[in-house]
């Protein structure tokens, strides 16, 4: 089978590997449709360690070939994908918080991921799609997993103000599931004019650049106190240290990209003073997925303005590339067979 294998950073090239064999307990899926995100590009580029040489990817869907899945799916049902493996016996796990596993690993990092033909998967990490969602945008819906999961563990209320900093893929899917949740105040901030326009079709109730514009605004909107709740959705260290100024005392701060960095300066005496909470989300619970998927058959979650560009699986290298280029109105690159 074909499968797109990264030998090292910044080589990754379409190799023929053996296909995997089904045994009890399994699912073999042949993958459809994938997803590229900016973990993919970081470890692509090195600054995510990964088990190298490896195959890449963890957001897919696909049709169950083999096996059945916990969840009911059968051969010829298509499938999402949960990337995260777990061994169902350790401390974290039973304790329900199997994303945490000591013996976990994720797929297209730790062990080899989903960017090849094939996919061998327990049968607990399928979930069917139903019939109701196009194939196309349905690997965005792992991404909503880690959104979801985010938000519950944060357990924003309705009545509070949530901030979103930066508008790429997620910080978009954050204001769709705030809104979703019932959320009544949710404000969209970017120094891009094109995500903030798409922010306002997707339900945010206010929108702003960085900076000066966004800390007036939300202090307009909650009496001069600050926001209850910022979701820091870029992943720069400079952008966290926007979060906690314009929050509020008591607040809480969900620091949702991806840090590559080791070092950073940031506002420690404000973070003291305010009293802020962190609260950090890793990865999604497999409870996500068939709530992810409702969002999506309900209407309530819209994936497809998210996906800007379509590429085959064969011009993989060049699609990681372009999701590493500079681009304002580039959104989901997907691949598919």
């Amino acid at each position: 089978m074909k499968a797109a294998m990264l030998g090292k950073p910044m080589d990754i090239k379409i190799k023929d590997i053996p296909r995997p064999i089904c045994d009890e307990n399994q699912v073999l899926v042949q993958i459809t449709h994938m997803g590229i995100c900016g973990t993919d590009t970081k470890i692509f580029s090195g600054e995510i360690p990964a088990n190298m040489p490896l195959v890449q990817g963890h957001e897919a869907i696909g049709k169950i070939i083999e096996g059945m899945g916990v969840d009911g799916s059968v051969p010829g049902d298509l499938v999402i994908i949960d990337p995260v493996l777990y061994c169902g016996e350790c401390f974290y796990c039973s304790k329900n918080d199997t994303h945490l596993c000591e013996n976990g690993s994720l797929l297209g990092r730790d062990v080899d991921g989903v960017f090849s033909e094939f996919v061998l998967l327990p049968a607990r990490n399928v979930f069917s799609l139903g019939l109701n969602i196009n194939p196309t945008m349905a690997p965005l819906i792992q991404v909503l997993t880690t959104v979801l999961h985010a938000q519950v563990r944060a357990d924003i209320q309705t009545d509070e103000v949530m901030v979103v900093l930066g508008l790429g893929v997620t910080g978009l899917l954050q204001i769709q599931v705030a809104k979703a949740l019932g959320v009544k105040t949710v404000v969209g901030v970017s120094r891009n004019s094109y995500k903030r326009a798409l922010a306002k079709t997707m339900g945010a109730d206010e929108i702003s650049e960085h900076g000066e514009a966004a800390k007036s605004k939300i202090l307009q909107l909650t009496d001069g106190r600050g926001a209850d709740v910022v979701i820091e959705a870029v992943g720069y260290i400079s952008v966290l240290a926007e979060a906690i100024d314009v929050l509020r005392i008591g607040g809480r701060i969900i620091p949702f990209g991806i840090y590559a960095e080791f070092k950073g300066e940031l506002p420690f005496y404000e973070f003291y003073f305010k009293e802020l909470s962190i609260i950090n989300a890793r990865a999604a619970l497999p409870e996500d997925f068939p709530k992810s998927v409702g969002l999506v058959e309900s209407g309530q979650v819209n994936l497809e303005p998210f996906i800007t560009h379509i590429n085959p699986f064969e011009n993989i290298s060049e699609a990681i590339q372009l999701l590493m280029e500079h681009n304002d109105e580039r959104l989901k690159v997907i691949l598919e067979f």
